[in-house]
């Protein structure tokens, strides 16, 4: 973890090159959800591999770029696409954008996902609110030496996801008129989709959603300080009785459709993030 602070360095350092804007809060946009990027009032954008250290983004569904701008007011910073652990990348890679965001400024990380639902009261096209996960990655970004430059060595996992946004996400919900549970979210190192009888045992150990992403930027995220909210779209249902083979096409699709209620929630707490602003 030692070389990670001076790599961040190098990389902020490239961005401010390009533009001085500070973001309050970042977006990372997973599988299919890279809509919401379009819709940012851009200062300016530029693919991974422009800047120092970031990996190459080879999923289907992430373009692969990080755009500073606004959106609803707020300055922010948006990734079009994250790293996953099945494309080869070691976890300090996979966590290297939210170093940088960090070190950017941002204050809140905002980070969604495309998932498989496990808990029978959900449906394809539903989103969850994160309330709490499930490490079974097999690995950690804070394992090694730790640098306290960039936080604790023992981080406080009580409450990774903050309580009152997942309040505020439930309610934008409610008043928006579409469905958004609360749940557990499991993270499995991938890329092929579970077994019957893995989906048995991680609904029996309380997960309600699984997917191959996400816990290891939340895990670098409370060690860094940041307040964090995490949103799933459920894209496939993982019953192990009534299993059938997933499509990658029908996840996208489902992705896809869904985007405009995660855009709601997205906006509703930015519009919250402007309003504590001018309070202060």
């Amino acid at each position: 973890m030692l070389h990670l602070f001076g790599e961040v360095a190098e990389a902020v350092a490239a961005i401010r090159r390009n533009s001085s804007l500070v973001p309050r809060a970042a977006i990372v946009l997973g599988t299919g959800l890279g809509g919401l990027a379009s819709q940012i009032e851009a200062d300016w954008s530029a693919p991974y591999e422009e800047i120092p250290h970031f990996p190459r983004s080879t999923s289907i569904g992430h373009s692969g770029r990080l755009v500073l701008g606004r959106l609803e007011g707020v300055p922010v910073v948006a990734m079009e696409g994250r790293f996953h652990a099945y494309e080869g990348y070691a976890y300090d890679r996979i966590t290297f954008p939210v170093r940088v965001i960090k070190a950017l400024g941002a204050e809140l990380l905002i980070v969604s996902n495309a998932c498989g639902g496990m808990n029978p009261q959900y449906h394809a096209g539903d989103i969850m609110v994160i309330d709490d996960h499930i490490n079974l990655m097999g690995g950690n970004p804070l394992t090694g030496i730790n640098d306290d430059r960039l936080g604790p060595r023992f981080p406080d996992m009580s409450q990774p996801y903050d309580q009152r946004l997942i309040a505020r996400a439930l309610e934008i919900a409610r008043r928006e008129n579409f469905v958004a549970h609360r749940g557990v979210y499991v993270a499995v190192s991938g890329p092929n989709l579970e077994t019957r009888a893995e989906y048995r045992f991680l609904r029996t150990i309380g997960a309600d959603v699984v997917g191959m992403s996400t816990v290891p930027e939340v895990i670098v995220a409370v060690h860094a300080g940041l307040r964090v909210l995490g949103l799933s779209i459920v894209t496939d249902l993982c019953f192990p009785e009534a299993l059938k083979p997933a499509k990658i096409e029908d996840i996208l699709a489902y992705a896809e459709g869904a985007e405009p209620k995660l855009q709601a929630i997205v906006r509703g707490i930015l519009r919250d993030e402007a309003a504590a602003g001018r309070q202060n």
